[in-house]
């Protein structure tokens, strides 16, 4: 059976992105980025929002030639995964490997864990609260970036209880944290 993870870079203040949308602040630098690579190694499948997926689609295509080398590691990666995306607005995927579904339906999840060698990680805001309310995800792994953006998209959801263990940390040279805690129960309120 496969584990489920929800990774996101983060401002300190726990923001994913800012009021406007923009996440430069999170962008990594080369110790990070291959840190976070190493991370997302052992995934075979992603389970991606709409806006996530629309963001990260630009891995299919990108040209990796004069990239660095975490770059070029991560593109390799992601077009290697399968991807899930979960919109009830986006008219169709662009990207290969990839299926489009149009509720997210915690059922088929837990059918995907069960059938799944290897990893599975979930990404965007959104997706990550109703994996997190359904009781799917088993990890959460953050890295805080040395930065306050003071609103924007909450990493973590409003509304979901969870009891955590943390299982690793890490500091990088750039002030960046990492975090990571396994998920010992999760629910919305009323439900743990």
């Amino acid at each position: 059976m496969a584990r489920l993870s929800y990774t996101a870079l983060a401002s300190l203040d726990l923001f994913i992105a800012d009021a406007d949308g923009a996440f430069a602040f999170a962008h990594p630098d080369a110790e990070v980025h291959a840190f976070v690579n190493d991370l997302e190694r052992p995934a075979r499948t992603y389970l991606y929002g709409r806006r996530l997926y629309e963001v990260m689609a630009g891995w299919e295509t990108m040209a990796t030639d004069g990239a660095t080398p975490e770059v070029r590691d991560y593109a390799q990666l992601w077009r290697a995964a399968d991807k899930v995306v979960y919109s009830t607005t986006l008219p169709a995927v662009t990207t290969a490997r990839t299926r489009l579904e149009r509720r997210f339906d915690a059922g088929a999840v837990q059918e995907l864990k069960d059938a799944t060698a290897g990893e599975l990680t979930v990404g965007g805001a959104g997706l990550a609260s109703a994996a997190l309310g359904a009781g799917l995800v088993d990890e959460v792994r953050l890295v805080l970036m040395p930065s306050l953006v003071g609103g924007g998209t909450r990493a973590l959801p409003d509304g979901v209880r969870a009891t955590l263990e943390l299982i690793d940390e890490r500091r990088f040279a750039s002030g960046a944290v990492y975090v990571r805690y396994a998920v010992t129960a999760a629910g919305r309120p009323g439900r743990d």
